[in-house]
């Protein structure tokens, strides 16, 4: 059994760097055994997408900035055999661009992208997390970054649960 981290960033801008809010799910023995939901003050105050997840400046302003978070966050990736994401391109270009702005290093890990595995292991055509997870009859609360973040984790252990059985 593999233990991992499950990411997803909401992000202000078009910055990489413009983390506003991030979710982590860490999953131990095919459990969810720890969470986190945090709002993060981005580095600029124009908050562009606020239609999508519903984040204002209002909302961020008196939030600590990510290199103050970081602290918070970097127990999810002690111990771990990956970090994974939907649509993990993305999410790891996010926390490298918040490491590097805040003078950080990013956890060594490998990401595994869950967009990949839903379509390569379970077939899954669109592969959107919202169509993977209504497939599976997973909860979402779409571009809630700790929704998404539990959402994910719970296709890894799908994935890693019909691997298993595939192998048996």
């Amino acid at each position: 059994m593999s233990k991992f981290t499950a990411i997803d960033f909401e992000t202000a801008d078009y910055g990489r760097d413009s983390a506003c809010a991030v979710g982590l799910a860490r999953v131990e023995n095919e459990k969810i055994v720890h969470t986190s939901y945090r709002l993060i003050r981005p580095p600029r105050s124009d908050i562009r997408f606020t239609d999508i997840h519903g984040i204002t400046w209002e909302d961020v302003e008196g939030e600590p900035l990510f290199e103050a978070v970081w602290p918070e966050l970097a127990d999810f990736f002690k111990g771990i055999d990956f970090i994974t994401a939907h649509n993990a391109p993305f999410d790891k270009s996010i926390l490298n661009a918040c490491c590097a702005a805040a003078g950080l290093e990013p956890p060594p890990q490998p990401f595994v992208c869950t967009v990949k595995l839903s379509r390569s292991e379970l077939g899954m055509k669109p592969a959107t997390l919202s169509h993977v997870c209504h497939h599976l009859s997973i909860p979402l609360k779409h571009h809630n970054a700790l929704s998404d973040a539990e959402a994910c984790a719970k296709i890894m252990i799908t994935v890693e649960q019909v691997r298993a059985e595939r192998s048996e």
